[in-house]
């Protein structure tokens, strides 16, 4: 699933595309957009939300997009072929100098601005792990709430933190030596703070970066560029030790973790 850097990047390439532009057409294979009715309506803004991306039109309607594990936004020039099929394409902005296609996308609605100051996805979401207006205190007390959660799964709780994936839980969780699996009451405010602070540090660096990494030495970015992720059973690039990967959550999501770089937690 993308997580909040990659959504990021999409909206900053969408906006240098689309902002300020006016439609000249809009289309979608869904049933419910077929009379969406956009084509001459000015884009205003595009911005990031978490996971989520939001296109603005000037008539105060947006379009709101999540991608889950299979959407995906392209941007093309007019008359240039499509990497996917037209089936699959969940929303068609074209201008006279661009024509940006959402793929496959799960979540796709068109709001109003009242429906978007009241949809429940948009309203429960925590601070933006990426957003300029980032409140701490209120992405620790969020964390809080949520005291007898493993660390590792209360930061993909969108409605904790925003934007926090799978693969910067790990990586995160790793930098700050913090055991994955202890309950967020095990952790003082100023580790939490800490914690989110490293996932805003790297997620900010790769904003405008691809291939994603963490592990920034040439060596460990020409193997993966992750100190844990996706190394189940590889030596730890700190202390050798492999490596390991466990199921958590209710929906299973893998956590990557070094047992001796990443001790298990006792209660404070």
């Amino acid at each position: 699933m993308p997580e909040g850097d990659t959504v990021l990047r999409a909206a900053r390439a969408l906006g240098r595309s689309l902002e300020g532009k006016r439609l000249t057409h809009f289309g979608s294979s869904l049933p419910r957009l077929a009379d969406a009715n956009l084509s001459g309506r000015r884009v205003q803004t595009v911005e990031a939300r978490g996971k989520n991306l939001l296109v603005r039109f000037d008539d105060g309607r947006a379009l709101v997009t999540h991608m889950r594990m299979t959407g995906s936004w392209h941007l093309y020039r007019p008359g240039e072929p499509w990497k996917k099929p037209a089936r699959l394409a969940r929303a068609v902005l074209e201008t006279e100098s661009s024509v940006a296609v959402c793929f496959s996308a799960p979540v796709v609605e068109l709001l109003s601005a009242r429906e978007l100051d009241r949809n429940p996805r948009l309203r429960r979401l925590g601070p933006d792990v990426l957003s300029a207006e980032f409140d701490d205190a209120e992405a620790v007390r969020r964390l809080k709430s949520r005291a007898r959660t493993a660390i590792g799964e209360a930061l993909l709780f969108q409605s904790a933190v925003a934007g926090v994936g799978n693969v910067y839980k790990s990586e995160t969780l790793f930098l700050c030596g913090m055991d994955p699996f202890a309950p967020v009451a095990f952790f003082s405010d100023a580790e939490l703070s800490g914690i989110v602070a490293k996932a805003r540090e790297l997620m900010s660096a790769n904003v405008d970066g691809w291939p994603r990494r963490s592990a920034g030495t040439r060596r460990t970015r020409a193997s993966g560029g992750y100190w844990v992720y996706g190394r189940r059973g590889r030596p730890c690039r700190r202390c050798g030790a492999p490596v390991k990967r466990r199921r958590q959550g209710s929906a299973g999501r893998s956590t990557y973790w070094c047992s001796v770089c990443q001790p298990p937690r006792a209660s404070r």
